[in-house]
């Protein structure tokens, strides 16, 4: 079974007077998190499992995407260890999906998102593969996924073990009519 993980970090934050973990989402944010759960549900990327820091601003972009990908979108797990989580714990959370779940995305924080991203991603074999691994490692900006694909179960999941397949940011979605 091929199995599908997407890391999305979470859309553009305000920077209120507020604790980091209560930081909502900026104008922008509010306007590319709907973004990107379009693009899944057209990419056909409709997660089986979703894990979502406790941030508000990732609850929030978690909420926003929801409306946007069509029929009964899975809950919502909200951890608090995905909040400000290093790669390797991230993998840890990842290796624990249920056998079931073909898909798994993670709505986190960076650095975590792209290391992750970046310490799974086998070393590209084309060029198509090659201008997205650099593209993710040069930036990954807020409300920007990463998708990457593998085969065999969840708990074998690991570094170099995956092939990044899709490497989207809310440049990508926008319309030349918006501003950035």
């Amino acid at each position: 079974m091929t199995r599908r993980l997407m890391l999305l970090r979470h859309a553009k934050s305000a920077w209120p007077d507020l604790p980091d973990h209560e930081r909502p989402l900026a104008k922008r944010g509010r306007r590319d998190a709907p973004a990107a759960g379009s693009w899944l549900r057209e990419a056909d990327l409709r997660p089986d499992r979703v894990l979502c820091s406790t941030a508000r601003r990732t609850r929030e972009t978690w909420q926003l995407m929801v409306p946007e990908l069509g029929a009964h979108p899975p809950q919502a797990s909200y951890e608090d260890q995905v909040y400000e989580a290093h790669c390797e714990t991230l993998l840890e959370l990842a290796r624990q999906t249920e056998p079931a779940a073909a898909s798994l995305l993670i709505i986190g924080h960076n650095p975590g998102v792209q290391d992750l991203t970046l310490m799974l991603a086998a070393t590209p074999d084309a060029d198509t593969d090659a201008g997205l691994l650099q593209r993710a490692t040069a930036k990954f900006p807020t409300a920007a996924a990463a998708v990457l694909a593998f085969a065999g179960s969840w708990s074998r999941l690991g570094p170099g073990r995956a092939q990044l397949i899709t490497f989207v940011t809310p440049g990508d979605l926008r319309r030349p009519d918006q501003v950035p």
